[in-house]
């Protein structure tokens, strides 16, 4: 990996394992539907200005119809799933959630006939499954409504970026980054607009509220997702995804030093479990190699 790769890989990693304790600053001031609308549009907008500054021609009309599917499913739907969960359940384990999305990636692609399930697949789907078993059945503090509701939200957030993730790689291959990106933030914070109607804003934020959601948006959003896009084309998408293992480690260590959140050791051995099972998935483990007869 080169120094700029690595560079942006640990920017990632810091950038998205912090953005959980930026997050709930946002949630708090604006709403768990406003911190994902808002944060949306800011992300669409700051990269149209950074196109419109590069002379970078985003052709969002031709590719309304999945960008829609994407803004919907990995955007929208994956940040609700944060929004919604990380107050109710802590960042460490919201993180860990997330970090299961390549599990749900490879039994859609399955499905869709876009990739095969492996003996390694396999063992890795089934020791993820195992893991969120026991983070959500075995947790530190008492289960009630709000932890339950919370673990669904994530659970379903981190389907709809798989789901996203797999339609994108069908209906979107070969297209800018740029654009893509851009449209599906923007289709995504449109399509939630309207639910502020329901779930309104709690009430006037502050002036380090709207620094908050900038931050979320502009930087833990916009810029890093350009950043991320410019890795997997450098490095692969395996080796790229394979930040959200690092990110979910800083997300502990935030929830642990400055939210005082403590997981269980059942659910600290349970996002081992998954981590490995991800990296079973991934195919990031090294593979026993076969003697060859004498």
């Amino acid at each position: 990996m080169q120094p700029r790769d690595l560079a942006a890989y640990m920017f990632l990693a810091i950038a998205w394992g912090f953005s959980f304790l930026v997050l709930l600053k946002v949630v708090h001031a604006f709403g768990w539907v406003g911190a994902v609308s808002l944060r949306a549009l800011i992300a669409s907008g700051t990269l149209a200005a950074l196109a419109a500054l590069l002379g970078r021609p985003l052709r969002l009309r031709p590719l309304l119809l999945p960008l829609l599917v994407v803004g919907a499913t990995t955007v929208a739907g994956q940040l609700i799933g944060m929004s919604y969960a990380t107050p109710r359940i802590g960042t460490a384990m919201a993180a860990i959630f997330v970090a299961t999305i390549p599990l749900f990636s490879m039994l859609i692609g399955r499905v869709w006939g876009l990739e095969k399930i492996t003996p390694q697949g396999l063992a890795g789907l089934l020791l993820g499954i195992a893991g969120i078993a026991m983070l959500v059945g075995f947790p530190a503090r008492a289960v009630d409504d709000n932890f339950i509701h919370g673990c669904i939200a994530s659970l379903l957030g981190a389907i709809s970026a798989a789901y996203g993730s797999n339609y994108a790689s069908l209906h979107l291959r070969g297209q800018d980054p740029w654009t893509v990106t851009c449209g599906a933030f923007l289709a995504g914070g449109l399509l939630t607009l309207p639910l502020l109607l329901v779930v309104p804003v709690p009430s006037m934020p502050q002036a380090g509220d709207w620094l908050y959601l900038l931050i979320s948006g502009a930087v833990m959003s916009a810029t890093t997702y350009v950043l991320y896009f410019g890795l997997v084309a450098r490095i692969g998408a395996t080796r790229a995804i394979s930040v959200e293992f690092v990110v979910t480690l800083v997300a502990v260590l935030v929830g642990a030093l400055f939210l005082n959140e403590a997981l269980s050791l059942l659910q600290a051995a349970g996002g081992l479990v998954i981590l490995l099972g991800c990296m079973l998935v991934l195919g990031l483990l090294p593979a026993r190699k076969r003697r060859l007869p004498s």
